[in-house]
C-alpha cells in the first residue's frame, strides 16, 4: 500500500488521532524531534513550521509510539490504521511518495 504526502493524507491522519481521542496542536517551540507528546493528556504538539510532508512524517512516527485503542475507531479508520501498522515500511522515512494510497 502506498500514500502520497498530500493535505488529504494529513487530514486523514488527523482524523485518526481525533478518533483515538488525541488532540493535535501545531505550535512553535523547541522540540528536538519536531514534536512533543503529552501522553497523560493525550495531546500531541507538532512544530507549526513543518510543511505537509513534515507533519505527516511526525504523525506517522508518533502513531508508532502511542497506544491506540482500536475499539474507539470507526470501521473505516480501523481498516486504514491496520493497513498502516501492517505496512513493512511503516515509520520508515521515505521521499515525497511513500507506501499508502488514500
Amino acid at each position: 500500500m502506498s500514500f502520497k504526502y498530500t493535505p488529504n493524507t494529513l487530514k486523514k491522519l488527523e482524523e485518526l488521532f481525533e478518533e483515538a481521542r488525541y488532540i493535535i496542536r501545531y505550535e512553535k517551540g523547541h522540540f528536538n524531534s519536531g514534536y512533543c507528546i503529552l501522553e497523560e493528556r493525550r495531546v500531541v504538539v507538532i512544530n507549526k513550521f513543518f510543511n505537509v510532508e513534515g507533519r505527516i512524517n511526525a504523525l506517522v512516527e508518533i502513531l508508532q509510539s502511542v497506544n491506540v485503542v482500536e475499539e474507539e475507531l470507526s470501521s473505516e479508520m480501523l481498516k486504514w490504521y491496520k493497513q498502516l501498522k501492517s505496512d513493512p515500511d511503516f515509520g520508515v522515512e521515505q521521499s515525497v511518495q511513500t507506501k499508502m494510497d488514500i
